[in-house]
């Protein structure tokens, strides 16, 4: 007989040749269900002659807290990965000057988020250019414009910004419908010097999820559904009895 305690292992490994092993990080739990549809031959009595099998499914569903680009990627996008973040700056404090201020990261700007008033916490307006006191302009490398009024006001920005190092930027494309990403899914769990193995040869993701919640990890859920390889097989169920 054999026990299976605690949330186990799951790898994937990209169908594309020589893909690296990749092992979802601080795993919450897994589950799969195999289930069949079910054909009934019936006659005039309540309950059928006889039941058959007809079509399969084997679905699974993981959660893992640890977010992982290249994990992200061969599982589930399979786009075009860069090393490299797209990074966040939240209220910024800059001071107005001569009705400008540079952001700290303006040699790697990328996209305004928004700016308020350091004192009042009220936002203020964005225009393409000639900002009227309360409002204004900004320019693709990083300098925000103020109206002369608002000089030695002090403003919070929040804006995103490019790093070349320290994690990975997935492209997310528009692919044709039937681009379908396939890896190998292997489940494993260890107790009492014993392990149990699922080793899935093809699976695909249908579902990626990603919500925070205040006060608590966001942990992250895939779902996945396993199919038969180019000879057939649809994997090992390997149970130490």
């Amino acid at each position: 007989m054999s026990l299976t305690f605690g949330s186990g292992f799951l790898y994937g490994i990209n169908a594309a040749a020589n893909s690296t092993p990749i092992k979802l990080g601080k795993l919450q739990d897994v589950s799969f269900d195999f289930s069949f549809t079910l054909k009934e031959l019936r006659g005039q009595s309540q309950f059928p002659l006889d039941v058959r099998r007809g079509s399969g499914k084997l679905t699974g569903k993981a959660k893992f807290a640890e977010l992982n680009g290249r994990a992200l990627n061969d599982l589930f996008f399979s786009g075009t990965s860069a090393t490299g973040l797209l990074l966040s700056a939240v209220n910024e404090v800059g001071t107005v000057t001569t009705a400008t201020v540079t952001v700290a990261n303006a040699a790697t700007f990328d996209t305004d988020l928004g700016v308020v008033y350091g004192a009042t916490g009220l936002p203020l307006t964005k225009v393409a250019s000639a900002p009227a006191a309360g409002q204004y302009s900004v320019s693709v490398t990083g300098v925000y414009t103020f109206n002369t009024a608002d000089n030695t006001k002090q403003v919070l920005i929040d804006y995103l910004y490019n790093a070349t190092t320290g994690g990975s930027k997935i492209t997310l494309g528009n692919a044709l419908m039937g681009n379908t990403p396939t890896f190998m899914g292997v489940f494993s769990a260890q107790v009492g010097g014993k392990t149990n193995t699922l080793k899935l040869n093809s699976c695909t993701s249908s579902k990626l999820a990603l919500a925070t919640k205040l006060e608590d990890y966001a942990i992250p859920e895939m779902d996945f559904e396993a199919m038969a390889d180019a000879t057939g097989s649809l994997g090992i169920f390997s149970v130490a009895d």
